[in-house]
């Protein structure tokens, strides 16, 4: 097997670079009299990732100088009383930005609860308004992930135009926006896209034919080093929790690709954790420091 020298794909460091230049931003609106941007998390019930996800949104908010709010609910708070909530955040002019926690317990609609969310307000880029928009190209609010992938794509100026990229998945979070904004014209973008997903037979003569592959099917460790032609730029948005004896917490953030056969033969490659990980909540700071700009023309 052909090695390369590779290059990590560093989203922790570039989200660092990123949360500087925000909170920067923030505190020039702030002397100029402007309200800091307000983001507002709705959490229920007591799901370990999802709290995880959340105090560190919330962290964040605080390091690049947001107001941020939490609001908990038990898991056995009703779908109307949810709603009530949604409805309550979307009438009020001092919160810009909010979020629905996924996943949501059994009894309560998801849909439902991501289509009552103002559109101006899904700083999450959920609602069927923004994916809509988003698919053809015109100003909305991107989910996190995608969005943070093409930031590290931007910033790395890794070469998309006429280039044959695979995503590895098909779920409305990540990879169907993640082939459509590569589809885009401009850059990032401009890419020939192929999808993949559980039915599709030859996964692996197609993996090898692209110059870019997105592996975000949740299956750790699914890409194996010969799936991946030399010279590849692999962005590997898995994080699925391992049993590892050896670890205080007792498991391990394994990505969806096996790091250690495919990033020899890589150009370069996100980590796990430390690629997209960190990407994805500094999309959510950029998107709602948009939603707080964008209330006020």
């Amino acid at each position: 097997m052909e090695e390369q020298n590779y290059k990590l794909l560093d989203g922790k460091a570039t989200s660092a670079q990123i949360k500087t230049e925000i909170a920067a931003e923030v505190t020039a609106r702030v002397a100029a009299g402007k309200p800091a941007p307000h983001l507002v998390a709705i959490l229920v019930g007591h799901d370990g990732g999802s709290e995880t996800y959340v105090a560190s949104k919330i962290k964040t908010c605080a390091e690049v100088g947001f107001r941020s709010t939490l609001v908990r609910f038990e898991d056995d708070v009703t779908e109307e009383r949810l709603l009530q909530e949604i409805h309550r955040l979307n009438e009020d002019p001092e919160v810009h930005g909010f979020i629905v926690q996924l996943p949501l317990p059994k009894h309560i609609d998801e849909q439902k609860i991501i289509e009552a969310v103002d559109p101006k307000k899904d700083v999450d880029g959920f609602h069927p308004i923004n994916v809509g928009r988003m698919s053809i190209g015109l100003p909305c609010f991107v989910s996190a992930t995608p969005q943070g992938i093409m930031e590290l794509l931007s910033r790395y100026k890794i070469e998309t135009r006429g280039k044959h990229c695979v995503v590895l998945g098909r779920s409305n979070i990540v990879g169907k926006p993640m082939a459509q904004l590569l589809l885009h014209k401009g850059y990032p973008g401009d890419c020939t896209v192929t999808v993949c997903h559980s039915r599709t037979t030859n996964i692996k003569e197609l993996c090898l034919q692209a110059d870019i592959i997105i592996a975000a099917l949740g299956v750790p460790e699914f890409l194996k080093g010969d799936m991946v032609r030399p010279g590849a730029v692999i962005i590997d948005v898995g994080t699925t929790r391992v049993p590892d004896a050896s670890r205080k917490s007792g498991f391990k953030l394994t990505g969806d690709v096996a790091f250690d056969e495919v990033a020899p033969r890589s150009s370069y490659i996100t980590p796990v954790p430390g690629g997209v990980g960190p990407m994805t909540i500094i999309s959510l700071m950029l998107n709602t420091l948009q939603a707080a700009k964008l209330q006020e023309a």
